[in-house]
């Protein structure tokens, strides 16, 4: 995939986070793309919103995305190494690439998106980074409710 096109792939995810933020929840946010960059769907992190401990960003956006056939043609951009739970349902999926905005903060299940045989790359993003560096220091007991425990 073109580097342009994750950028701008990872910019409209880093926006979902925002989205998330300012709700008053988690900002982690994610994107669903086919190859030429064209978005199919979008979400953010709605757990605090929704009272729901499955509403991750990338859950979210993977519901958004409805019923397809095409999944292993797409790719799910999020701000944040994935979940085992989000990590598991790419792979159940069988997504084509898992691209990351970071991985400093928190290393999710990316062992088992490579062992699937999906691409995994992260961008290490600054800003993806400061959204939860934020989110640490502003909310540090959410982060420990969904992150940290």
């Amino acid at each position: 995939m073109d580097p342009a096109i994750r950028r701008q792939l990872l910019d409209a995810a880093r926006a979902e986070a925002e989205r998330g933020w300012q709700e008053g929840g988690i900002p982690i946010g994610a994107v669903l793309a086919q190859e030429d960059g064209t978005i199919v769907a979008r979400g953010h992190n709605g757990r605090v919103q929704n009272g729901d401990p499955t509403s991750h960003g990338e859950t979210q956006c993977i519901r958004n995305a409805g019923r397809r056939r095409d999944w292993k043609d797409l790719t799910l951009v999020t701000t944040l190494s994935p979940c085992p739970m989000c990590a598991g349902t790419a792979v159940l999926l069988g997504f084509r690439r898992v691209l990351i905005g970071e991985r400093r903060s928190f290393e999710g299940a990316e062992s088992w998106l490579l062992q699937a045989g999906i691409e995994v790359d992260c961008l290490d993003d600054p800003a993806c980074l400061a959204l939860m560096t934020r989110m640490q220091a502003e909310k540090p007991d959410l982060w420990a409710e969904d992150i940290g425990h």
